[in-house]
């Protein structure tokens, strides 16, 4: 699967490329996580924005401002990735 970059630019105008994980549904909507490309590789931080795309087909990203769409979000964002670690786990087992 190819991979998405894209530069978010900060309210402080610093900018940090980051890949796109993931463009999912919460709530009847697209969002998208972020994953920063130059993070330690300790750091787990996800960016989480509302996704859409403008007459031209081009991404748009829009910060998430409300608390509790953001926790919809986050939630939503959470059981993707215990999905993607299941399907892992499974992929493995299959190895064997």
């Amino acid at each position: 699967m190819e991979e998405h970059f894209i530069t978010l630019i900060l309210e402080d105008e610093s900018e940090i490329e980051c890949r796109i994980l993931t463009i999912f549904e919460a709530a009847g909507r697209d969002y998208v996580a972020l994953l920063p490309v130059d993070a330690p590789e300790d750091d787990d931080t996800v960016y989480l924005y509302r996704y859409s795309e403008d007459e031209n087909e081009e991404p748009v990203i829009e910060y998430i401002d409300d608390d509790d769409e953001y926790e919809i979000v986050d939630e939503a964002f959470d059981e993707w990735l215990d999905a993607q670690e299941y399907d892992e786990l499974v992929s493995a087992d299959e190895d064997f």
